[in-house]
Parts: structure tokens; sequence; C-alpha cells
């Protein structure tokens, strides 16, 4: 095998992968967002090195439900009165 072909076939592996995350992303937040939670956990363990703890945090999915006690509609306070 060529290394032109083998570069050929690397490049067609990692867009089909890229695709298959898009397609997981869209179709299955859910899904993704356990996956991802799982992976940071099993890296960020005490016995890991500094790098794979590095990498936990960066796969670590961001964290959700920010609005507040409120509920979070972005609408904090009393409505104004009626004029």
């Amino acid at each position: 095998m060529s290394a032109g072909l083998l570069l050929q076939y690397v490049v067609v592996a990692l867009i089909v992968l890229f695709s298959a995350w898009v397609v997981l992303k869209k179709q299955f937040p859910g899904t993704v967002r356990k996956v991802r939670g799982a992976l940071a956990l099993a890296l960020l363990k005490p016995d890991r090195s500094a790098a794979l703890q590095a990498l936990g945090r960066k796969v670590a999915p961001p964290a959700s439900g920010g609005g507040g006690a409120c509920g979070g509609c972005d609408n904090c306070g009393p409505t104004p009165p009626k004029r």
C-alpha cells in the first residue's frame, strides 16, 4: 500500500468519524452527554496522570440548569405595570 493511498484512507476515516459525531450530537444529545460524562469521570480519577485529568476536564459536558431558582426564563424581576 502506498503512502498516498494510506493518507487517503486516513482522511476519509476522519471525515466519516466527524460526520457521525455531528449526527450523534444533533439526533441524540442526551446520549452524547451521558457518554461524555462517563468518559470524563473515568479520566478524572485521582490516580490518573495530570494530562489525562486535563483531558477529562475538557471532555466533560457543560453544566446544565444555570437558570436559577425560577426556572431560567431570563426575565427576572416583577413585570412592569400596563399603561
